[in-house]
């Protein structure tokens, strides 16, 4: 973020990746969804883009075309202007934006806002991650894909707009980092500690199945890994495991909120169709400690 005046700073972010479908304009309007979401998760409104794309040699052109068009589309859902961008070859397909956005200095939502007794909402459910592994090992099913694209192409701008109408306090998009990265990364930007409900975590239909049959992103190892000495579990084994780490593609935001104004957040995104799943709360503790809890322990 950079401050231009009392009135005005600039968001800016810049995301792209190699294709998570295999339609060409659905992966275009997943990966300009997955870029515009750092804007989104800040308050901001972003304004324009450019496309950051590689590929590999002869690859066909028509299809670069076809990503363009779904990027585009996104864009103009959107309102976000795109001013131009920049090809590579490149031994692997790869496509996102550079997206500026803007905000008022004073309303600006960052990830080092929560303070303890805030609610946590989620507004996406989880699995994208091992869902389009089990597409690339050929083992998804379509209704089981469609539901997962359909998520990833909802725009994070209403949720966005609930969370600064109701005074969050703190927010992050959950992207490749899966939600307990995402979320440690708050926890630890803030000084606090979260407790998560591991039984109240919105799943996508099919990703618990894909997860057990061991349709495992490398990603979701690694954030595994990371992560481990943040955990304390007290679950007792309840809800999802594998999902708590699955990198997320174009995945909702995490809100931190105070109490009082948790009911306001739960409407405001309610109104807008937004996916309203109170996942935990956050407490006093070691700065980025993650406990996983069972709901009655709330």
């Amino acid at each position: 973020m950079w401050r231009l005046d009392e009135a005005t700073a600039l968001v800016q972010t810049v995301d792209f990746f190699t294709p998570v479908v295999d339609d060409p304009r659905t992966f275009g309007a997943i990966s300009a969804a997955n870029s515009l979401s750092d804007v989104y998760a800040m308050g901001a409104r972003p304004l324009t883009a450019l496309v950051v794309a590689c590929t590999p040699p002869g690859f066909d052109l028509d299809q670069l075309a076809e990503i363009f068009a779904g990027g585009q589309g996104k864009m103009h859902e959107a309102g976000v202007a795109l001013l131009g961008g920049h090809t590579v070859k490149a031994p692997e397909l790869k496509y996102g934006l550079a997206v500026t956005g803007v905000v008022h200095p004073d309303r600006v939502v960052t990830n080092a806002g929560a303070r303890p007794g805030d609610r946590l909402y989620l507004t996406k459910p989880l699995g994208t991650g091992v869902i389009t592994t089990a597409l690339k090992e050929e083992a998804c099913p379509p209704e089981v894909l469609a539901e997962a694209v359909r998520v990833m192409l909802i725009l994070n701008r209403a949720a966005s707009e609930a969370m600064v109408e109701a005074g969050a306090s703190a927010c992050t998009d959950v992207t490749g980092f899966g939600l307990l990265g995402h979320a440690h990364q708050l926890a630890h930007s803030s000084g606090v500690s979260l407790r998560l409900d591991t039984s109240a975590l919105p799943l996508l239909p099919g990703a618990a199945e894909a997860a057990a049959a061991r349709h495992i992103p490398a990603g979701l190892k690694a954030n595994q890994a990371f992560l481990e000495e943040w955990i304390r579990d007290e679950s007792g084994g309840v809800g999802p495991r594998d999902l708590l780490y699955d990198p997320q593609t174009s995945g909702g935001l995490l809100i931190a909120i105070p109490a009082a104004r948790a009911l306001q957040l739960a409407e405001a995104l309610a109104g807008r169709s937004v996916g309203v799943h109170p996942i935990g709360q956050v407490e006093e503790g070691p700065a980025g400690r993650l406990v996983l809890a069972r709901g009655s322990s709330f």
